[in-house]
């Protein structure tokens, strides 16, 4: 186990989320840049909502492996800070 209890992620694991993010791009027919306009969005909405730290949130896609089911998920582990007042 690494530093603060999270694991290293071995290559072949990172060559596999590789892999599926370029698949889900060619079946999706999306370039990279219209995936970081996805992520930007999302963050531009949650962060009018609630305080976020940026420079820790993860947002990702690979393969839906909670569910069992086929294909690509969204994944987002977004620190929170705390809440907006409205």
């Amino acid at each position: 186990m690494g530093l603060f209890g999270f694991r290293k992620q071995k290559s072949g694991a990172i060559a596999k989320d590789r892999l599926q993010l370029v698949l889900f791009q060619d079946r999706m027919n999306t370039s990279p840049e219209m995936l970081e306009m996805l992520k930007s969005d999302i963050i531009k909405v949650i962060a009018s909502y609630i305080d976020i730290d940026e420079d820790e949130l993860d947002i990702s896609i690979g393969g839906n492996t909670d569910t069992g089911e086929e294909g690509p998920a969204l994944m987002a582990n977004i620190p929170i800070k705390g809440w907006k007042r409205r």
